[in-house]
């Protein structure tokens, strides 16, 4: 059995480097360079973080970060707009999550391992 503290570690860690890589995704998406380099510093982030916990917490906390910034402020605007890059930053949080969620590793039983071999 292996200890909770690094589930927990994996899992803020996660989540850290979603807000972080989420909020400055949002600073530069406007930009065409800037949406261009936010897709690709997000993708390659989600990637190289190991499947399961922390994996699905990056994407969740990028997810949320785009969420929050495309809702309408009480002094009005947006910090995601409704054009082509703020839909693509939408678009780009969805996919993040599917992905992550989608290549969780399945946890297999002892029973299982011991029936792998047939």
């Amino acid at each position: 059995m292996r200890p909770l503290g690094g589930g927990l570690a994996r899992c803020g860690a996660g989540l850290l480097a979603g807000l972080l890589v989420g909020v400055a995704a949002v600073a530069v998406h406007p930009w065409w360079w800037g949406l261009l380099l936010a897709v690709a510093a997000s993708s390659a982030t989600l990637l190289a973080l190991p499947r399961g916990v922390a994996r699905v917490a990056y994407a969740a906390a990028w997810g949320i970060v785009v969420a929050l910034a495309a809702t309408p402020r009480p002094a009005g605007g947006y910090a995601v707009a409704g054009d082509l890059a703020g839909y693509l930053m939408i678009l780009w949080a969805v996919l993040m999550i599917v992905v992550a969620t989608a290549t969780v590793s399945r946890a297999t039983s002892r029973v299982d391992r011991a029936h792998s071999g047939k």
